[in-house]
Order: C-alpha cells, then sequence, then structure tokens
C-alpha cells in the first residue's frame, strides 16, 4: 500500500470506506482513509455487505488504549479480522489470543527465551543470512522482496528446530493464512486458502510437538514443551497454536519491514545518504522503518462491556479495530508524519503494537533488521527500481510481494558480496 504523504482525506466519504478489503491495500491509499478517520471519525463504524460489523480506531491514544486494557477489550474471541462473527478455536489457549493472567503465564517464561540477551548467539547466523541474501547485487537486479520472504525462515526455523526441507512450505503457509485473497499465494478460492493453510499448519505443528514431546532439545519448541505456566505444563492443544504463532509473528513481520525499509530508502534519497555518512543513525532508521511500513496492519479486540472511546459508545460485544499503520502516522505523536527521517526521535511507534501484547518477538525483529541495515549500508551506495513494487492483498500485513532493485556498491564491496553463496530463490524453495 502507498506509505507517502496522503491525498485530500475531505475528499473520501467515510459511509463507503470498506477497510476489511485487501485490494485497499494491495493498489489503495489507506492513508488517505486514515487521516480523513482521525480527523472526522476518529471511532468509525463498519458494517459489511453480510451483516457483520466493526468500530475502527486509528489515532495513537485509541489504538494504545484498545490493545493496553484487557478489562475492557478482550484478546479471546480472536486478534484479526479474518475471524470477524466466528469464535477462535485459539481463544484462551494462544498466547495472543488470551488475556491476563492466562496470557501473563504464558507469555513470562517465553519472554526470557525470546530476550536480546538469549538471542545474542543468533547474530553471527543471522549476519551471514543477511549477506547471502544481499549476494546477487553483486550481479545484477534482485526482488529483494522475494528474497526476504525466505530470510526469517532460515533462523527462525533453525530456532525453533523445525526440519531445514520444511522451510519453504512453512514460509509460504504462512503468507497464505495472512494474505488468502492475494492471487500470488492462493491455492483454491480466499476461503479455501486460509482453511487449507491453517489445516496444513496446525496437522504440521500437532505432528511435530508429538516428536519433540519424546526428547525435547534446546530448541524454541523444545522449550514450549518443557515451559511450565501456572506450574503445569502446556496441553497439546495449546504447544499447537503457540508453535504457530510464534512462527506467522516472524515471517510476516521482518520480511515486510525490510521490504518497506529499502522502498523508503529509494524513495527518500537524502536519508540513505545521511545514513551512509552517519552509519551510528542505523537503530533509529531500524525504528522508523518499523513506523513507516507498520507491517502488522491491525489487531482485533471485542468489548467485554458497554464502554466509551473518544466519546462513542461501543456496546458490549462489538469487535473494534486497532489499525496500527494509522497511529503511527498520527501527527499529535509524530511530527511531520509522513517524512522518513533516519533521525527520528523520540519514535514510540506502535509497530510491535502496545501494552500486554507487545510482540514478544520484537528482539529477534529487531536484530535482524539492524543487522540487515548495518550490511547493507556498509555494501551498498545506491538502490535503483528495476521493475514495478507490487504490495501484498491482506488487510493485516501491510507487505511488498514483489520489490526489483538494482544496486550500485560501494568501492570494493562487489567481490565481497559475491563470495557469500546467495540464499535460495523462493520458487526452487517452494
Amino acid at each position: 500500500m502507498r506509505t507517502g504523504h496522503p491525498a485530500d482525506p475531505a475528499a473520501i466519504a467515510l459511509d463507503t470506506v470498506d477497510l476489511a478489503d485487501p485490494e485497499l491495500y494491495a493498489s489503495g491509499d489507506p492513508h488517505t482513509v486514515w487521516h480523513a478517520m482521525r480527523e472526522r471519525a476518529p471511532v468509525h463504524r463498519q458494517t459489511l455487505p453480510d451483516g457483520r460489523s466493526f468500530w475502527s480506531v486509528t489515532t495513537y491514544r485509541d489504538v494504545n488504549d484498545v490493545l493496553r486494557d484487557h478489562t475492557r477489550y478482550t484478546s479471546e474471541r480472536g486478534t484479526l479480522l479474518s475471524v470477524l462473527g466466528s469464535a477462535d478455536p485459539a481463544g484462551g489457549l494462544m498466547m495472543a489470543a488470551s488475556d491476563p493472567p492466562a496470557h501473563t503465564a504464558l507469555r513470562e517464561p517465553l519472554s526470557k527465551a525470546m530476550s536480546a540477551r538469549a538471542l545474542a548467539r543468533w547474530r553471527p547466523r543471522i549476519r551471514d543470512l543477511v549477506l547471502r541474501l544481499l549476494a546477487p547485487l553483486a550481479d545484477g537486479p534482485l526482488d529483494l522482496a522475494e528474497a526476504a520472504a525466505s530470510f526469517p525462515m532460515a533462523f527462525t526455523g533453525a530456532l525453533m528446530g523445525l526440519p531445514e526441507a520444511d522451510w519453504a512450505r512453512l514460509a509460504r503457509l504462512t503468507t497464505m493464512a495472512v494474505a488468502p485473497q492475494d492471487p500470488a499465494f492462493q491455492e483454491g478460492g480466499g476461503h479455501t486458502t486460509l482453511l487449507s493453510a491453517h489445516h496444513e499448519l496446525f496437522r504440521y505443528f500437532a505432528q511435530r510437538v508429538r516428536e519433540v514431546s519424546a526428547d525435547p532439545g534446546d530448541d524454541l519448541t523444545g522449550f514450549l514443551v518443557r515451559m511450565r505456566a501456572n506450574g503445569r505444563p502446556l496441553r497439546q492443544d495449546e504447544l499447537v497454536y503457540n508453535c504457530y504463532s510464534l512462527l506467522l509473528g516472524a515471517n510476516v513481520t521482518t520480511p515486510h519491514a525490510l521490504a518497506g525499509t529499502v522502498l523508503a530508502l529509494m524513495e527518500n534519497p537524502d536519508q540513505y545518504r545521511r545514513l551512509l555518512a552517519e552509519p551510528q543513525l542505523v537503530p533509529s532508521a531500524v525504528e522508523e522503518g518499523l513506523r513507516w511500513s507498520s507491517p502488522a496492519n491491525h489487531f482485533l479486540r471485542h468489548t467485554v462491556r458497554d464502554t466509551e472511546q473518544h466519546g462513542v459508545r461501543i456496546p458490549r460485544g462489538d469487535a473494534v479495530v486497532a489499525w496500527l499503520g494509522s497511529a503511527n502516522r498520527d501527527a499529535s505523536v509524530f511530527p511531520d508524519p509522513y517524512r522518513f527521517a533516519v533521525d527520528r526521535t523520540p519514535n514510540r511507534h506502535v509497530a510491535f503494537g502496545f501494552g500486554p501484547h507487545y510482540c514478544v518477538g520484537a528482539p529477534l525483529a529487531r536484530i535482524a533488521l539492524g543487522i540487515m541495515l548495518e550490511e547493507i549500508v556498509r555494501h551498498v551506495a545506491e538502490f535503483r527500481p528495476a521493475g514495478p513494487v507490487r504490495h501484498l492483498g491482506s488487510n493485516f500485513v501491510a507487505g511488498i510481494s514483489s520489490l526489483p532493485v538494482t544496486a550500485v556498491l560501494r568501492d570494493g564491496m562487489r567481490d565481497a558480496l559475491a563470495a557469500h553463496g546467495p540464499l535460495p530463490r523462493p520458487e526452487v524453495l517452494a
């Protein structure tokens, strides 16, 4: 989806807007819609043609309120628009779809295993993968979005102890699960794609958990098997849902944040020149890339009781969608929000969510993105477009599925990159 300055928000007829439509994000301009909503209807109700409805909150403050307060907004009825109107079978079982205290019992031990300190030993492997991803730039064009799609699986798969032969299919299945309407990832119709992706993923992890339970290793899946929540081991269904959630989170955030950041640097060459001159800005550039791209586009909640948000009464049981991509362009928090600035500070973005459900994988994503941007700055003097950009057809993931680029490499860097074997191409992996 477009991430630059929006068109005139006054021209938007809010009663005709469909924020659930994946095509809006594939080829439209949701930022213009969100800008209009923040200005004119910060709490907005939409009814779909089939009668289902949901409220949208679009300001930074309202998004944070909804994501923070589980006493008013529950996660246990589902966290994505794809489950709107139906009960989420993972409710209360998967960390992402549970409320405290059950959520806390799952999160606390997992947060320790996923801390930056615990993950430090993975830095050399991630750096090697980054160099292999960038290696084709030594010879010509590279579709950076396609290459990035296989990047997180190469370290998350190892972290979880998943066989390498399974990585390609798992990466595709997670995209099918979040973008079932995107033609590039459909296997059958959209609904069929979603069901088949979930069925295959859950069946895979059920088998994997049975195998690991016999002899838990020191990988993340083994950690979950050994873990205790409120003094008891996790049940089979809890293990399956949480393995699925961890893999999904890794595969839908890092590649799209990477592609979105590189696209922003190409569209704002002055900012890339600044980064080249001041590589110490890499950490703040990573945060700005996360704010700018906001890969996790929304989270769904349901009201626990009649409540009021921004002066609007929302009845008990209604669905409420917090739009993270909108909150990250709120001018009351981010001065000049439609300017990509590698030195932006402070940068209190909500790309990883907010409150109790703040992404448990955020440290891993930051490590991977930081190493990636360090190596890009070290090797690449300039990125140039080599073909049209294609955005993912998904209302959940603000993603890029195709980003062809060529690179002008820095002096002496061509041979250094060429020495690294490239990552397997996604179509070969599939």
